[in-house]
């Protein structure tokens, strides 16, 4: 790393600025005053209009705000930050001087954040919008308190005409909030937000990491989450004026801005969407938030491979990404490729899709839909380069990569598909399954006493009229809310999970209660039995005593 990867300018063109401390402050406190957060929006525009904004529907959310002022005049000062902000309607400079005196309309001129429209009004600039997470626990019990914050990014596709500029800074996205929920949050000295955009991730770390170096290769992105920082400093426990006490951002691509450091924690939303290439492409030919710029699934398969390099022994790396299947192959056939062999690896893909639905839902994220000849080239385009590779369908899902620990080699390699509803924020799941790969590693499951989770049922189906039910489920009502099929031993083993008895000891009253017959094979019946048994303990239904 040298200096010249450190990013630490306050006035990046097109950005908001962020070296007016006093200013961004004086923004915070009157934003807090008028009630303009996550909870205070939600209750100003009423259920049915926050649903219908989140779903990026603007005009309910508009009829809400003009009924909520010709009810209560008093209400116009949020009704003008919405209106400015999340409606992308332009406002008068009383209405924004009275809505937020301290800072007035010349102030958010000044700090980059509107401008001048038509017919003295002042419309927006930027996406500058309430975000905010409720107190929770870490996976060592400690608590994470709750925030309330605001996050600027640049306007949507919903927000304003034409085609998304190529370095536009992507705001608070389904990718990015499930980047969010998936992460097990730990206590940890050094953490890294790889591809930080707007900054989200890093506001997550700030909880719970001592320090947190954050990267993009987009200087824009790195000045809107400087902003983000400081106008957010209170709240992060952040000294605006000495950042780099607890952040420090830096410039450049994938790992080359921390080549040769470690890190406890590596969170990561990479640009892994699989966009056509063409030859003599530059980089301001790419949508930065979301092109890595290498061919097909390149760039998520050189994470993988590479990320272990910066994690310290015993460290964790969390990213989202895409992978290509192609024709009469496993989905998981590229991503074992990809594995590293001396590290812990999961992936679990959550959607499988084809090359043309692929190709509709980021044609219209950029909203090129909006050019019908630039769509048609562009969607043929994405048809072309799939079909040069042979692929035929595209996998989305989560990412867990661990370094072992000096004294330990890898315990866990996966490759599961879990395309069914699962329990957010599943990130401590996550974390307690690790912790039970551990403890799997470490202990002889013959000899352990063991418990059915507290979130465990147990479903029994039979025909009418039989004797036994012909088919036994377990099932999880928390986290990745996995069904086991048990066979009738496996069965009668999980009934016994009191704890009293070992799981050898259940295993040989079962061997003797179930075996005997010419044939059997005690040794086999029992090594088979606690393998399941193992299984079970592996994926959370049974738990040690």
């Amino acid at each position: 790393m040298t200096s010249s990867t450190l990013f630490t300018a306050g006035n990046t063109p097109d950005a908001p600025r962020s070296d007016l401390p006093d200013l961004t402050g004086a923004l915070a406190r009157d934003l807090l005053a008028i009630g303009y957060t996550v909870d205070g929006v939600a209750a100003f525009l009423g259920e049915a209009a926050h649903a219908a904004l989140a779903r990026d529907q603007l005009i309910p959310a508009l009829i809400a705000v003009d009924d909520a002022v010709a009810a209560d005049p008093a209400a116009a000062a949020l009704a003008a930050v919405v209106g400015l902000w999340l409606l992308a309607e332009p406002q008068t400079a009383a209405a924004l001087d009275a809505a937020l005196p301290s800072v007035g309309a010349a102030g958010l001129g000044e700090l980059g954040l509107v401008e001048g429209a038509e017919d003295d009004l002042v419309r927006a600039r930027v996406d500058l919008r309430p975000y905010g997470w409720d107190p929770s626990t870490d996976e060592e019990g400690q608590p994470n308190g709750g925030a309330d914050l605001w996050v600027a990014s640049d306007l949507a596709a919903h927000q304003s005409p034409g085609v998304l500029r190529r370095d536009h800074v992507l705001g608070i996205g389904q990718a990015s909030t499930t980047l969010v929920q998936v992460t097990a949050r730990r206590h940890v000295a050094r953490a890294l937000d790889l591809g930080t955009g707007c900054g989200v991730q890093t506001f997550h770390l700030l909880h719970h990491a001592e320090h947190v170096t954050a990267t993009d290769i987009s200087d824009r992105a790195l000045a809107f989450t400087r902003f983000n920082l400081v106008l957010n400093a209170r709240e992060l426990h952040l000294d605006p004026e000495d950042l780099g006490g607890r952040v420090t951002l830096r410039r450049g691509s994938l790992l080359e801005p921390v080549v040769g450091e470690e890190f406890d924690l590596v969170v990561s939303n990479p640009p892994f969407v699989i966009t056509p290439r063409t030859a003599g492409e530059s980089t301001a030919d790419q949508f930065t938030y979301r092109d890595g710029g290498l061919p097909g699934d390149e760039i998520v398969a050189a994470l993988v491979r590479d990320l272990p390099s910066v994690l310290a022994p015993g460290g964790t790396a969390q990213m989202l990404g895409n992978w290509e299947v192609p024709a009469g192959k496993e989905w998981s056939a590229r991503p074992q490729q990809w594995a590293p062999e001396d590290a812990d690896v999961w992936f679990i893909q959550r959607e499988q899709v084809g090359p043309e639905q692929y190709a509709e839902t980021w044609l219209q994220d950029a909203s090129e839909g909006r050019d019908r000849d630039l769509y048609r080239r562009s969607y043929a385009a994405y048809l072309d380069d799939f079909a040069s590779r042979g692929v035929t369908a595209i996998g989305f899902g989560m990412i867990f990569l661990r370094r072992p620990a000096a004294e330990a080699g890898p315990v866990l390699r996966r490759f599961e598909e879990i395309t069914y509803p699962i329990e957010q924020p599943v990130g401590p799941h996550l974390g307690a399954a690790v912790e039970r790969a551990d403890w799997l590693a470490g202990h002889d499951v013959e000899a352990a006493h063991l418990l059915v989770a507290d979130d465990v049922t147990e479903e029994r189906h039979q025909r009418p009229g039989a004797e036994h039910p012909g088919v036994i489920l377990l099932r999880q009502g928390a986290g990745l809310r996995r069904t086991n099929l048990l066979s009738t031993e496996l069965a009668g083993f999980v009934s016994a999970c009191d704890g009293e008895l070992t799981a050898g000891q259940i295993a040989g009253a079962l061997d003797a209660l179930l075996g005997g017959y010419e044939g059997h094979d005690s040794g086999a019946f029992r090594q088979r039995l606690l393998d399941d048994v193992a299984n079970l303990v592996r994926d959370g239904f049974l738990v040690s005593a």
